[in-house]
């Protein structure tokens, strides 16, 4: 009985009527390769690349704007968000790396590639959002035990417009590519940016307080600032932390199940198993199929199940299939020598 294993190059938005190369490999185990005349794949690192470099450059100029502001005015609240907003630029340095590395072919040591420098960077975001926390924390209560008047008022007020501005342009166009393209350190950066939209705009309020002839309004909005990123820091750590834990949205599994029960010879679904190596999503599924079934039947319907979580669910880049045979009555558990190794 020969053994089979499948790569094919795949375009979502092809009408298939080309035929299909194979490569075949061990029996009732089919991989699916997404790529046609582009990858999708590289294409979406392009995208985020893309995404780093626009917003490292708005970004970039706002804080060197705000910087200025910051040296005329001693506004310690501006400051803050100051900081926060070039923190937030010179964390696209750790995410394009990741990207460029992701493009890398694997390996015999690497043999899922490199997609997982993306989730390091992601924890490198994490880092710099709390180390961002805790400075403008630190010169709020500074300035609170000791008042400073703020000078130039009304520049500081344009400066922060200027912060407000340029982070929620920002943060929604982060936001929008990582959902796009299924990075959670891009969407975690992208959160981390609208943040700093909201800190500016209280950088504003702070300004009016400073205005009015109240001295503490500064230190305390500064303070008001440092709670805004702990609670950004919650958001991005949940995503990163369930990324790199291999965590991912329930309905994607339920779409992968509906799209492999409706596969003709399919019987049952067994082990679904679906996980995002950077801002690739790879699955592995065992289905049921006919124990009478060839070994070009059962494969046929391995290549089925493939195609069908391909177009059904979102982001998938490959898919393992391994087409289990349905007992007969009376018949032991075919898995039955493995069950050692599996007690645990």
């Amino acid at each position: 009985m020969s053994d089979r294993h499948h790569e094919h190059e795949h375009d979502h938005k092809h009408d298939h009527k080309h035929p299909h190369p194979h490569r075949h490999g061990p029996f009732g185990l089919h991989s699916h390769r997404t790529a046609d005349r582009t990858d999708p794949a590289l294409e979406s690192s392009a995208r985020g690349m893309r995404a780093l470099w626009v917003s490292l450059t708005v970004l970039g100029a706002t804080a060197a704007a705000q910087a200025v502001v910051v040296v005329l005015s001693g506004s310690v609240a501006l400051l803050g968000d100051t900081v926060h907003n070039a923190a937030d630029a010179l964390t696209a340095v750790p995410l394009g790396i990741a990207f460029v590395l992701g493009r890398r072919a694997a390996t015999r040591r690497f043999t899922y590639g490199y997609g997982r420098a993306e989730d390091l960077a992601g924890l490198v975001i994490v880092l710099t959002i709390a180390a961002s926390a805790a400075f403008a924390g630190w010169t709020a209560v500074t300035r609170l035990l000791d008042p400073r008047p703020v000078e130039h008022v009304p520049v500081v007020a344009v400066a922060a417009v200027v912060g407000f501005l340029g982070n929620e342009w920002v943060a929604r166009y982060r936001i929008r590519v990582g959902r796009a393209i299924g990075s959670a350190a891009l969407v975690a950066d992208g959160l981390h940016a609208r943040t700093d939209a909201c800190t500016s705009l209280a950088v504003l309020a702070g300004a009016g307080g400073a205005a009015l002839g109240w001295r503490l309004a500064d230190p305390l909005v500064g303070l008001v600032i440092t709670a805004a990123i702990v609670l950004v820091l919650r958001d991005a750590a949940r995503e990163v932390f369930g990324r790199v834990l291999d965590a991912v949205d329930p309905a994607l599994v339920d779409r992968a199940e509906r799209a492999l029960r409706e596969v003709p010879g399919v019987r049952e679904v067994g082990e679904l198993r679906l996980r995002w190596i950077g801002h690739r999503l790879r699955a592995e599924v065992a289905v049921v199929v006919d124990g009478e079934a060839s070994v070009r039947q059962a494969h046929g319907i391995a290549v089925a199940a493939e195609h069908a979580l391909l177009h059904a669910v979102p982001g998938l880049t490959a898919a393992l299939v391994h087409a289990d045979p349905a007992p007969a009555p009376g018949e032991a558990d075919p898995h039955l020598p493995l069950a050692h190794h599996t007690a645990a």
